[in-house]
């Protein structure tokens, strides 16, 4: 039931948004450090570079947990409080990375961070609160591109810093900037109401039920986890192809490869706009398309560092412009139920990401980088056989409307 006597949310500035997409941006760069670091830390922490790439999946595998037991909350409680606590407890996760002393230790502070470094997920949907109806595309938009900025910014600044003062640096200062972030966001993230009011097992109950009731949601989670898969295979399996021969990069190199992907935070400004003028679906199987092309380009990028810049620059363009419209379209569906949208979302896309990193450490040992190209094509197709089963007919008219 909803909350009674709520008044209309306040008029979204661009201050406001700005800080919004740097928090989200920041939470989510938290999932990503250990990633160009995987043969470092394996080294100083001596570990299998193979068995590092569980780093990377303990993280996401975390963080799937969170944003299910977590994020639902952000429709009962007031965000302006829930917001600064998740930055806090995900500080406290960043020093004791910071610290751990053996592989085991940094696998179960990897984990916890996972779990806490959940609150750019609730405060996309409380963008998408407070945006107007007629640019809600565009603030999540934008705040989305915060995210794809975070990932992205991650692997170079963890690239530099590791390389100039060690790994554990990059958590400490990490945690240094989520400390700042929760003391900024309490000051201005407005006083709103809950959207609901729900005993919390209800609310997590509900989440199932929002996504059994709306099949144009289910529609979306498969093509917003099979994104997020094909998304951690590749840059998983990046790390390793840099770091080996015939490359033989050190981490603030490899680090670099992150600013090619950049081009995608421009496509999610403009992912957003395409939603609000009705070309989500269309443009969804245009991206698809490109990203099944950017791994038929990687598949021959094994030696080649410009055809790597070429796969990257595509296939960050087409997964993170596919992965903004999906989330357009479910905050599209409820009013009342955005943050459970966004759990069920979220959740979808870090169990497919832990996937994705778990596959790329199997399917490299087994078979190198040639092995991972085909199964990122392979997902490609997956994804636009469900997009042309699911365009046509009722499903598209209520994604449409």
């Amino acid at each position: 039931m909803a909350a009674s006597g709520t008044a209309p949310p306040p008029e979204m500035s661009r201050r406001l948004t700005f800080l919004l997409a740097l928090a989200a941006g920041a939470a989510i760069a938290n999932l990503y450090w250990t990633q160009p670091l995987l043969s470092f830390i394996a080294g100083d922490l001596r570990a299998a570079t193979a068995t590092a790439g569980w780093l990377v999946t303990a993280t996401q595998t975390g963080y799937a947990v969170g944003v299910l037991l977590l994020v639902p909350l952000g429709d009962v409680l007031n965000r302006r409080r829930f917001v600064p606590v998740l930055l806090v407890a995900s500080a406290a996760a960043l020093l004791l990375c910071a610290l751990a002393p053996s592989f085991g230790v940094l696998l179960l502070a990897l984990t916890v961070l996972g779990v806490t470094t959940i609150s750019g997920q609730v405060l996309t949907p409380l963008a998408g609160d407070l945006a107007g109806d007629a640019h809600r595309g565009r603030i999540v938009g934008v705040v989305g591109s915060g995210t794809l900025s975070g990932i992205l910014a991650s692997r170079t600044i963890s690239g530099f810093v590791a390389g100039a003062a060690g790994w554990r640096t990059t958590f400490a200062l990490a945690a240094v900037v989520a400390v700042l972030l929760a003391v900024l966001l309490y000051r201005a993230i407005p006083p709103l109401a809950p959207r609901t009011r729900l005993p919390y097992p209800q609310l997590i109950a509900s989440v199932g039920a929002v996504v059994l009731r709306e099949r144009a949601a289910r529609w979306t989670l498969v093509l917003a986890a099979t994104g997020f898969a094909a998304f951690s295979l590749f840059w998983t399996a990046l790390t390793f192809l840099l770091s080996g021969p015939p490359f033989r990069y050190p981490v603030a190199v490899i680090g670099m490869f992150g600013l090619a992907g950049l081009a995608g935070v421009l496509s999610g400004l403009r992912g957003g706009r395409l939603h609000d003028r009705g070309w989500s679906l269309p443009a969804t199987g245009v991206a698809w398309t490109l990203a099944l092309g950017a791994f038929v380009v990687a598949a021959f990028a094994g030696r080649s560092v410009a055809l790597l810049i070429i796969a990257i620059i595509m296939i960050d363009v087409a997964l993170q412009t596919q992965a903004l419209l999906n989330r357009a379209r479910l905050f599209a569906l409820s009013h009342e139920a955005r943050s459970r949208l966004n759990t069920a979302l979220a959740t979808g896309n870090f169990v497919g990401a832990a996937i994705g990193s778990a596959a790329a450490t199997t399917l490299w040992a087994a078979g190198g980088w040639t092995a991972v190209t085909i199964t990122g094509m392979g997902l490609c197709c997956f994804a636009l056989t469900v997009w042309a089963l699911g365009r046509r007919g009722p499903l598209a008219i209520r994604l449409a409307e």
